[in-house]
């Protein structure tokens, strides 16, 4: 695509579309033009000409003039067949759809081999923070020990103002949705599923994994409470949702998408609002921190149009660590949780390899402990009867010598019983 013109069919005139029809109106040294944008309401009143808006995505995916498909939409299927259609016809494509990618990587990655198009998607995770180039091309060489990021500004805003404001979790959302942050229908991001959809891309770019949410555990911040805020803030601890993926000495990855208590010199405890943040760890450059917005128009947008500058030579993503020597994922390794909950009827304290704290008044109890990945991966105990679960600092213990360890018979009389 060296030299041509991009011609660009955008599918989407939401938030990030119409952030991206404006953002190019400001850069005409890129020489991409929007011929048609494809949406699904032709009544709404949009900010751009009448004559650019089709209902027929055909208008798009056939047009022979049309060298570059740009989606931004929330249909995770409809996404997947706009892309593979553009594909077959010859076209370039640019993703802003997170779940469309996690869901469908396998099948996209062998299309677009076939096909020999770029396919970029830097959009999709992070959005301002080109944290996928760098993933693929900084660290190529690197021996990456880690990857601690907040990818989803909507629960970091919530999280924040129910730190900073005292807000109820029901109030925070509310105050989220009501400036754009967080959808009429929450469910994706407040329980973690989109989270869950960007790490999987972030593993492809980091290990080479490619896996889905089915082999991810991972939870949101719905049953975050007041109570766990005001725990944290008299330990001197944050709480963030955060993507996480650890190389452990067996060399194998683990990884987990959830709330977790961060220290208050952490890089990831200075993230707020609708902010991203990515701490990135390696054997030769140490720790990296990456900072941008997370969510938004023009945030958004910025990702979408660094993909379309890419395309004028000819960017892909070379997938090289899946070609190479991919790593894999693993699933025995510890984690260090507070759980807070109601009654010790809901808790299977048998489960744990250790407790190290039990705390109980008025509002509930909380403990501390140690217990193995696949007994959360395995079970929904601690999703359920408002029951919430935080990682501790520093929560992933890679083995633990069971003959070693002092399980404390706490002697909790009739708390226990």
């Amino acid at each position: 695509m060296n030299n041509k013109k991009l011609v660009i069919g955008l599918f989407g005139f939401g938030v990030v579309g119409e952030g991206l029809y404006k953002a190019l109106q400001q850069t005409p040294t890129l020489q991409a033009t929007i011929k048609k944008i494809c949406i699904k309401d032709p009544g709404k009143k949009r900010a751009a000409p009448a004559s650019l808006f089709t209902t027929d995505r055909d208008e798009l995916l056939y047009d022979p003039e049309i060298n570059v498909i740009v989606e931004v939409i929330n249909e995770a299927d409809a996404a997947f067949h706009i892309a593979s259609t553009a594909f077959l016809n010859g076209k370039a494509v640019v993703s802003a759809s997170k779940k469309m990618i996690a869901e469908h990587l396998t099948k996209l990655l062998e299309l677009q081999r076939q096909v020999d198009l770029p396919f970029l998607y830097e959009a999709a995770a992070c959005a301002s923070i080109p944290v996928i180039r760098n993933l693929e091309e900084y660290y190529d060489n690197d021996l990456l020990h880690g990857i601690r990021a907040i990818v989803n500004g909507s629960t970091n805003y919530i999280l924040t103002r129910m730190f900073e404001d005292k807000l109820t979790f029901p109030e925070a959302l509310l105050s989220a949705q009501s400036l754009g942050f967080a959808e009429k229908d929450p469910t994706l991001d407040v329980q973690g599923w989109d989270a869950a959809h960007k790490c999987c891309i972030l593993l492809m770019h980091a290990y080479g994994i490619i896996t889905s949410t089915d082999h991810l555990l991972f939870n949101g911040i719905q049953n975050i409470s007041a109570q766990d805020a005001k725990v944290a803030g008299e330990k001197g601890l944050g709480i963030k949702l955060v993507a996480q993926a650890r190389k452990l000495r067996s060399g194998k990855i683990a990884a987990c998408v959830l709330p977790q208590f961060v220290q208050a010199s952490d890089s990831l405890h200075f993230v707020r609002n609708e902010f991203n943040g990515v701490e990135i760890e390696s054997h030769f450059a140490d720790k990296q921190f990456f900072y941008g917005k997370g969510a938004g128009s023009f945030p958004t947008a910025s990702a979408v149009l660094s993909d379309i500058a890419a395309l004028r030579y000819d960017y892909k993503y070379e997938y090289k660590k899946l070609h190479q020597a991919p790593a894999e994922l693993t699933e025995e390794y510890y984690l260090k949780v507070y759980v807070r909950f109601q009654h010790w009827k809901d808790i299977p304290k048998q489960k744990f390899e250790s407790i190290d704290e039990v705390h109980e008044d008025g509002k509930g109890k909380y403990l501390t402990g140690l217990i193995h990945y696949k007994e959360l991966k395995n079970s929904d105990w601690w999703k359920l009867n408002h029951t919430s679960l935080i990682l501790l600092p520093d929560a992933i213990e890679e083995s633990v010598e069971i003959r070693k360890i002092k399980k404390r018979s706490l002697e909790l009389g009739g708390v226990v019983s």
